[in-house]
């Protein structure tokens, strides 16, 4: 009896110890499971900027946490420890809770899956996912350069770029003016790889800009000059001065060329004029393919008078304007305060005053005499 009761003290004894032991094992696996408090978050970076990947995980303990490229089967770090021969790899972590993988100047060859996993058993792990965008570039050899066309012909403003996502293509004037499309109509920005001109005139000579963007910063343009040729023109708005002897007179003429014409003036003789003397002061000024030229003639004397012309040559053509220069009368009010230059003054308008103011001397004098002779019988 005594032996029965000792065997089944010890047999109570043996559980309790046995339940003990497994209650302990349990919590010590428990306390050591670790798990992800979170799933990664994608992350999309530009090329060349930093990209980070974050895995959370809870009650790591003394399990470790790797990272590995899953494309290549590349193993990354391990803890604290960078096992990649990839300079631009690094690991950081906040109280072995949150893993941080860092890829520097990050590549398109970066691009795709990431585990993050820890040396459990079975091993647990969970993937992230790297997008790598690219800013636009424009492809230099698809892309047009500065180009010369002849007036009247049509030409075609080509522009490619790279990057991801594709970049879009605008089109717009360095000047700010608008462009005219192939249908006519005018727009200040327009779309589409392929800018297609159509019976291009001077109004189109200008730069333009092919302007590349993707979402990505930064947007990158490259300037595209377009040249039209053409022959030179000339329009003179007075093509007929008067002057008076002893007076200052200026001839004006506008002309249009490009290439960039040469420009002088020559007399009724045809010879050139000298652009600075005594006598003749030639000036002109330019912008774009317009050119504004201007003839001061000094103290104009009878031998002046007669028949102007400016010139304009350029590689396409020549072409003149003649301006007639021809003697009025000296105004009689010349001494009260009128200047002795005409500047653009038409010889009609101008001999028209003239004429007027000599058939009127007449007129004048009566209406003075009329005035006087009131006066006196006034005083009287």
């Amino acid at each position: 009896m005594a032996r029965k009761a000792r065997f089944l003290r010890q047999f109570v004894v043996g559980i309790f110890v046995f339940l003990f032991l497994i209650f302990q094992q349990g919590s010590t696996l428990i306390l050591e499971s670790p798990n992800f408090a979170a799933p990664i978050t994608n992350v999309t970076a530009a090329v060349g900027r930093e990209a980070i990947l974050t895995c959370l995980v809870n009650d790591l303990g003394t399990f470790k946490v790797a990272w590995l490229q899953v494309d290549t089967q590349t193993i990354l770090t391990i803890q604290n420890h960078v096992i990649t021969k990839n300079h631009r790899i690094g690991i950081t972590h906040s109280e072995h809770k949150t893993w941080f993988l860092h890829i520097r100047e990050v590549k398109a060859a970066d691009k795709g899956w990431y585990m993050c996993q820890i040396n459990t058993d079975p091993m647990k792990s969970q993937v992230g996912f790297l997008d790598v965008v690219i800013p636009p570039d424009i492809v230099d050899r698809a892309t047009s350069g500065d180009i010369e066309v002849r007036e009247g012909d049509s030409v075609n403003l080509r522009c490619e770029a790279e990057g991801f996502p594709r970049p879009t293509i605008a089109w717009k004037r360095e000047t700010g003016d608008l462009i005219t499309l192939a249908n006519g109509k005018e727009v200040a920005v327009a779309e589409g790889s392929l800018l297609n001109l159509t019976r291009v005139s001077r109004q189109h000579m200008g730069p333009y800009l092919c302007i590349a963007s993707n979402g990505v910063p930064p947007s990158v343009s490259k300037r595209i000059m377009l040249i039209t040729n053409f022959p030179p023109m000339v329009w003179i708005k007075n093509q007929l001065v008067g002057a008076y002897d002893g007076q200052t007179v200026h001839l004006e003429c506008h002309t249009e060329a490009f290439p960039k014409p040469i420009n002088y003036w020559t007399n009724e003789e045809g010879d050139i004029l000298p652009h600075n003397s005594d006598k003749y002061d030639a000036s002109q000024k330019t912008h774009a393919y317009k050119t504004h030229m201007r003839l001061a003639i000094n103290k104009v004397a009878t031998t002046d008078y007669g028949k102007y012309k400016c010139v304009a040559k350029n590689a396409l053509g020549e072409t003149d304007g003649t301006i007639q220069l021809y003697r009025i009368t000296r105004p009689a009010l010349l001494g009260s305060g009128l200047s002795n230059d005409v500047h653009d003054q038409t010889g009609s308008l101008f001999q028209d005053k003239a004429k007027y103011m000599n058939s009127g001397r007449n007129t004048i004098w009566t209406d003075s005499f009329l005035l006087c002779l009131s006066l006196l019988l006034l005083v009287r």
